[in-house]
């Protein structure tokens, strides 16, 4: 739903809208302020200085002045604090008091299954494998789900997170060095599955609480892209990686369908351009940034290692059929076809 301007400028209090240029309503020129016809708030779950907190700034800002000034988008970092992270900002998105919001699919799966391929252990070689899979059928086959849950997916949509690798404590080599850990994951039955198989004791917490629960010994290790480990200095407080690859994660930019559906024809082909533009921007951000961040995470004290996948992949036998039935074979045919994977 479009806010009025009055509770635009009173959410937008507090924000973590650091680069933006973008005016808010009640500081604009008048003329400005005339010109406004939507005001609306984006929310995502990583830091003001991520990447994708960047492009996102950089395409609500080119969108801005692209409209004549019509629509504004503010930017809210690390979900503006909201009580609950991803699970309660996915309501809010739902409930049309956030008009867009980015999300991995594991937690949009928590609403709609299906959006757990984006999951699937070993299923995509590389995030460039994964891009091309979500620009593709099967991300056009997500889209047309999301739309039933009231949600408006963008054909080139996905922003990167990164192939997900280990980080603990102890080395892991094999399958059996991860028996009895406590495995910090994300919301998503996939990923926990997952680690179940694996012998871990899966433990839900929210990213901006990782650092404090490998701290304090609520988790033993916990699974991202190199670039969180990073943002949230994990290296203070683990000694191990080990490049597992064993997933890929990406930040799907998801829009509340009633609100999208409201704009005219003429500013969604303004976003849907400017989307894919900083869409694919983000994409190279991440993925120097994932490959660079393991020469410099090394000096400050991090010892890599990289397992080989086939056991990992042959302990996974029972979550691949469990999880082809619960996605369903149109789901799983496309996974195959997109990606030549083969669980």
């Amino acid at each position: 739903m479009s806010l009025t301007r009055r509770s635009f400028v009173a959410a937008a209090v507090g924000s973590l809208t650091a680069f933006s240029r973008l005016p808010d309503v009640a500081a604009a020129s008048p003329r400005q302020s005339r010109d406004v016809e939507f005001a609306f708030r984006q929310y995502h779950n990583q830091t003001p200085t991520s990447s994708l907190h960047k492009r996102l700034v950089e395409l609500w800002e080119a969108v801005y002045e692209e409209s004549n000034h019509r629509l504004v988008c503010k930017v809210f970092a690390q979900n503006n604090n909201i009580q609950g992270s991803d699970p309660a900002a996915l309501e809010a998105l739902v409930n049309g008091d956030i008009q867009f919001f980015t999300l991995m699919g594991g937690i949009l799966g928590t609403i709609m299954p299906v959006a757990e391929v984006q999951q699937v252990p070993y299923a995509f070689r590389s995030a460039a494998h994964a891009h091309q899979a979500m620009d593709g059928p099967l991300g056009a086959y997500l889209i047309e789900e999301m739309a039933a849950k009231g949600i408006h997916g963008f054909r080139v949509g996905a922003f990167d997170n990164g192939m997900r690798e280990i980080t603990s404590n102890t080395r892991i080599a094999t399958p059996a060095d991860l028996a009895g850990l406590k495995m910090r994951v994300p919301a998503g039955q996939l990923v926990a599955d997952t680690f179940k198989a694996f012998g871990c004791e899966p433990v839900t917490i929210n990213s901006d609480s990782i650092y404090a629960a490998l701290k304090d010994g609520r988790a033993d290790a916990q699974e991202n892209p190199l670039t969180l480990a990073d943002q949230f200095k994990l290296y203070e407080v683990v000694k191990y990686v080990a490049m597992t690859d064993h997933m890929w994660s990406g930040f799907n930019l998801l829009a509340h369908l009633p609100t999208w559906q409201r704009l005219p024809s003429d500013l969604q082909a303004i976003v849907d351009r400017n989307v894919a533009k900083h869409v694919k921007l983000q994409r190279q951000d991440q993925i120097a940034a994932n490959t660079r961040l393991r020469a410099e995470l090394a000096t400050r004290g991090l010892a890599f290692n990289t397992p080989d996948p086939a056991p990992f992949k042959k302990q996974l036998a029972g979550v691949y059929a469990t999880w082809k039935e619960k996605l369903g074979s149109k789901c799983w045919r496309l996974l195959e076809e997109s990606t030549g994977f083969r669980g």
